[in-house]
Formats: structure tokens, sequence, C-alpha cells
């Protein structure tokens, strides 16, 4: 199960705020196929939202292809998008998991750490496919 908690500092549209954590759970396994997401009337008791932008974002999960919702029954996760080594428990998280520790024990803050891995994601050679999130921007 995934809680969805909504930062509304951030100035990130509360529903995309729910596509990219429900993504998020999805990358690492939290969610997997078969599962079931809240209701909305659930996520609605948690984060004090309007019930319309949580269906808009899950009709935002449906349209990538990622869940599906059933009449009478819920919305269910369709796809997965986990790769391995993403997963809780693998090597790799980890190792990154442990660098966090040392990046906190140097002083640096949630966002500094977040700069440094956007910094260091935007080094590396361009991805061949568009993540999700870019579709999702481009479709609103």
């Amino acid at each position: 199960m995934v809680d969805y908690r909504i930062d509304r500092r951030s100035g990130v549209p509360a529903y995309v705020q729910i596509v990219q954590q429900t993504e998020q759970a999805l990358r690492m396994g939290t969610l997997q196929v078969g599962d079931k997401l809240p209701t909305a009337k659930e996520v609605v008791a948690a984060t004090a939202i309007n019930p319309n932008t949580v269906l808009k974002a899950y009709r935002e999960l449906e349209r990538a292809g990622l869940v599906e919702g059933r009449r009478g029954l819920g919305t269910f996760v369709r796809r997965s998008l986990a790769r391995p080594g993403a997963e809780g428990g693998s090597e790799l998280r980890a190792g990154l998991a442990a660098w966090m520790e040392r990046a906190r024990a140097a002083g640096l803050e949630r966002e500094d750490i977040l700069a440094l891995c956007r910094a260091a994601l935007d080094e590396l050679p361009a991805e061949e496919a568009p993540d999700s999130r870019e579709q999702i921007r481009e479709d609103v």
C-alpha cells in the first residue's frame, strides 16, 4: 500500500505528486501488479485534498497504462516499473543508502543531496526513452 504525502509548499500540483509517488512505489517494488491503490476517499481522508484531484491522478496513471479502474472494485496496478537493483534490500539500494548517510554526516541536507543526485544524473548520457513523468507533463 502507498501512503500519499502532499507537500503544499512545493509548487507541484497535488495530482502530479500522487502520480510521482505512485510511480516511485512502482519503481521500488512497493506496489506490484495486481495491488489495489487506496480509494479516493481514503486518499482524501489522509491528505485533505479534493476527491477530483485524486481521480485526476488516477486517470493520468490509467492513461499511462500503469493502473486500471475496475468499476465497483477500485483501481489496480496493471504494470510495474521495477528494475533489478531498485527494489528494497538490493545491493545498489544498500550502497545508495550508505552514501546518503555519509552525505548527511557531511552536513548535507535533503535538498543538497537531491541537487547533487540531479547534477550527477544530468551528467550521464541521455536516455533513449522518455520517462513516464515527462509524458504526463506533455499530456497535461
